[in-house]
């Protein structure tokens, strides 16, 4: 242990280990490669366009690269995509992977042994904010390989987020912090430059219960289900409204990013079930963002959500599904999922927060 007193991943994953006499040590050495990525992550990230990696990524005949999501592909996206992949595919912990940039679950190539346990990532979130020098990050889940012996299929990535292992996140900021839950509460990590080393410095973080902050896209507020709409109006009033607190709103368009500030000191983060599209019945993926910051937020005290119901008992049907999602202070996400219960009340009498108003079609 350095002589700051610090623990680093490393010894605290030993610590946990400690709680399993029967581990083998390959979940510990899965996360460690898996922290060896995000090093490389930020390496590249913290380059900006020295390195010449901003901008989209571009096909062989000149057009921009879409991804399966149908989203244009960054050249940090393919790259962070291929730092994940090559530093834990040999390694022999893993059955196979699935990526929110690979169509199809990633197969481990045949000349490397394989594991016992599934790495889900997305492995840039947030990356329109690169080219403007924002905080992006990364998302990783870990679940067990239900057939490890077994050709790999997608079924077997199509797990509640009840049943992972792990989950955590990657965040390239002003510093690289590294937060993970091995199911035993909580734990931030910040890189020692110098050491190269993740070192603890956010032990047994909590999200307190209540908040006077809340983070939603405003632009989509015409889309809205009703109960979105009366949560947010009613927040908007501010102290002369039923909630009788003035309330700020957030907004960074980093997933990771808004999740870590409710880790740290709490709020609500809302990106709904809406009408904007019918086809999609939600914006952020399942498998490897919701379930993942699902899990940090319900073992840090909080509470992660569909809107109707817990999040991490959704049972997922395909690979790259998609879900409505609310998560943050346990107090606001139960109030939102209690509206989506009731009846929608009527305001008659003012005009901002009727049935007409300003976030209401």
């Amino acid at each position: 242990m350095p002589l700051t007193g610090r623990k680093t991943l490393t010894q605290y994953l030993i610590e946990q280990r400690r709680r399993f006499p029967q581990a083998s040590g390959d979940f510990n050495a899965l996360i460690l490669d898996v922290a060896m990525a995000c090093k490389a992550i930020a390496r590249a990230v913290g380059k900006g366009a020295l390195a010449g990696s901003h901008g989209a990524q571009t096909t062989e005949l000149g057009g921009k690269s879409i991804n399966v999501q149908g989203e244009t592909q960054q050249k940090l996206d393919v790259l962070a995509n291929d730092y994940f992949l090559r530093i834990t595919e040999w390694s022999g912990h893993l059955a196979g992977m699935a990526s929110e940039e690979l169509e199809e679950p990633y197969q481990i190539p045949a000349q490397f042994a394989r594991g016992k346990y599934l790495l889900v990532f997305d492995p840039l979130d947030g990356s329109s904010n690169i080219d403007v020098n924002l905080t992006v990050g990364s998302i990783f889940s870990v679940l067990r390989a239900p057939n490890p012996d077994a050709a790999l299929s997608e079924q077997d990535f199509l797990q509640p987020g009840n049943q992972q292992v792990a989950a955590g996140y990657a965040l390239y900021g002003p510093s690289t912090m590294f937060v993970l839950s091995v199911g035993d509460g909580v734990a931030g990590f910040t890189l020692d430059t110098d050491l190269g080393e993740f070192m603890l410095t956010h032990p047994r973080m909590q999200i307190p219960a209540t908040t006077q902050e809340f983070a939603i896209n405003a632009s989509n507020a015409r889309f809205w289900e009703a109960p979105v709409k009366r949560y947010v109006d009613e927040c908007l009033a501010g102290k002369s409204g039923p909630r009788e607190k003035d309330f700020n709103m957030r907004w960074i368009a980093s997933m990771v990013a808004e999740a870590h500030r409710i880790l740290t000191r709490g709020g609500v983060f809302l990106y709904p079930r809406d009408s904007k599209d019918a086809s999609k019945p939600g914006r952020l993926r399942l498998l490897y963002e919701a379930n993942p910051i699902g899990f940090l937020i319900e073992q840090a005290g909080g509470r992660a959500s569909t809107g109707r119901k817990p999040m991490l008992d959704e049972q997922p049907s395909q690979l790259h599904q998609r879900i409505g999602l609310v998560f943050g202070s346990r107090n606001e996400v139960e109030r939102i999922e209690r509206y989506h219960a009731e009846p929608l009340p009527k305001h008659d009498d003012n005009p901002l927060f009727s049935e007409r108003s300003l976030f209401r079609a």
